[in-house]
């Protein structure tokens, strides 16, 4: 059997948001020592380094700078998991906030629908009509689904890259008014806190994945937010009353038994807010899981 082939990109974006110090992440990820962890599993990388991405301070900083610029990385990320994924290789994206998820779902749906396990705090699924802050990172979801600002949703091809019914989102707990109402006629299936409390992460994973059982390959997109800040502190958007540590990783050992795992996203991760590389380490230890990585 030919040993897998990881092909890892990092994406420094920090432009869907209004916190600094996500484009640090990429960097802090592989200080936490992720080829060597990934190496030891037996797959062989190829380490593509980073995307261009505009320095924020070099732009105006007003709204429509940053959404050009948004769109200028994603087509890149877009053009980047695609490749990846004709080549044979699994695309791992190393962010950045997650607007790069426009891009990194986009590619790899370019040839077959993928279904994508978005484990997160937040539900990402504002549009400009209706976010309180109009942070593009807040818009991911929405874009995908062909909701929002044109300029997102035609990335790469044109139109929406999912419908509703080829997600599954865990560990949200963190919504605004208007997201709430457009994710319960999305057609995606959301996994609250609440879900995970009262059922537990092994039941809630294995019905996610009876969602998905129609795809052949899965996306996973981790933003480390979804973990309580108490255990990973150094996000860009924290949110407390998260997973625990533990939870996160049976999250990760599962996808990996099905042996569908396709391409991911790790993003969010703020050095300038952690302890000593604590939340990259926490990441590294999650794709180790995410990629077999077993107890025994």
């Amino acid at each position: 059997m030919p040993t897998k082939k990881i092909r890892i990109i990092g994406v420094p974006i920090d432009l869907g948001q209004s916190q600094r110090g996500v484009d640090m992440g990429p960097s802090a990820i592989r200080y936490a020592g992720l080829s060597s962890r990934l190496k030891s599993l037996g797959y062989q990388l190829h380490e593509a380094g980073n995307l261009y991405v505009p320095v924020r301070d070099s732009l105006s900083g007003e709204s429509a700078d940053f959404l050009g610029a948004v769109q200028q990385v994603c087509q890149a990320v877009y053009e980047s998991a695609a490749q990846a994924v004709t080549d044979g290789e699994i695309p791992l994206f190393l962010g950045g906030d997650h607007s790069l998820a426009i891009g990194t779902i986009g590619g790899v749906t370019s040839r077959e629908p993928v279904g994508v396990i978005w484990v997160d705090a937040h539900g990402d699924a504002n549009s400009p009509g209706i976010s309180p802050s109009g942070n593009i990172h807040g818009m991911s979801v929405a874009a995908l689904l062909g909701e929002g600002f044109p300029e997102l949703i035609n990335i790469g091809r044109p139109g929406a890259k999912l419908s509703g019914k080829d997600m599954v989102m865990i560990g949200i707990r963190d919504l605004d008014s208007g997201e709430r109402q457009w994710l319960k006629q999305s057609g995606v299936k959301v996994y609250t806190m609440r879900d995970l409390d009262e059922r537990g992460m092994g039941a809630v994973t294995r019905e996610a994945l009876e969602h998905l059982k129609g795809h052949s390959r899965l996306h996973v997109s981790l933003d480390m937010d979804s973990l309580d800040p108490n255990s990973a502190p150094g996000v860009g958007t924290p949110s407390p009353g998260g997973l625990s540590y533990r939870e996160a990783q049976l999250l990760m050992e599962i996808i990996a038994d099905t042996g569908k795992l396709a391409s991911a996203d790790i993003v969010e991760i703020n050095p300038i807010l952690d302890h000593e590389n604590r939340t990259a380490k926490m990441a590294v230890e999650l794709v180790a899981s995410l990629f077999g990585k077993s107890i025994l």
